[in-house]
C-alpha cells in the first residue's frame, strides 16, 4: 500500500503486436506524391490498358479481315445460302455483334486491370 500523499506510478501501456488498421499505406502515398515507384505502378497500369487494347483490336482486325481473304481465297463460299440469303450478305450484318462482343469483353478486362491496380495501391 503506498502513503497517502505518495504519487501513484505512471502509467505505462504495454502493446503486444501492432494493430493492421494503424499503419500508413505507403503505396497510395507514392502515387499520389508522384515519385518513381508510384510513376512506374502508374506506367505499369496505363501499359497493362494498351496491352489489352491492342489485343482486343487484332481479334475485332482479324475477325473483320478473315471474311475478305475467305470470299478471295474460295469463291464459292460466296455461292452458300444461309436461311436463303447468300453467305456474303448474311457475314455483313456480323459486324455489330462482334463489335459488341469485343466492346463488352473490353470494359470488362479494363475494369479488372483497374480494380488490380487499386489493389495494388490499397495493400
Amino acid at each position: 500500500m503506498t502513503s497517502p500523499g505518495a504519487v501513484p506510478p505512471a502509467r505505462e501501456r504495454v502493446v503486444l503486436a501492432q494493430r493492421r488498421g494503424a499503419r500508413i499505406v505507403r503505396t497510395r502515398v507514392e502515387v499520389q506524391e508522384q515519385t518513381e515507384v508510384g510513376d512506374a505502378m502508374i506506367r505499369g497500369l496505363v501499359r497493362a490498358q494498351l496491352s489489352l487494347a491492342l489485343r482486343v483490336a487484332v481479334a475485332v482486325g482479324l475477325a473483320f479481315g478473315a471474311v475478305p481473304v475467305l470470299l478471295l481465297l474460295f469463291p464459292r463460299v460466296a455461292d452458300v445460302a444461309v436461311f436463303g440469303i447468300r453467305l456474303p450478305w448474311f457475314l455483313a450484318g456480323a459486324p455489330l455483334p462482334i463489335l459488341l462482343a469485343a466492346g463488352w469483353f473490353y470494359i470488362r478486362a479494363a475494369e479488372r486491370n483497374e480494380q488490380d491496380f487499386t489493389d495494388l495501391v490499397d495493400d
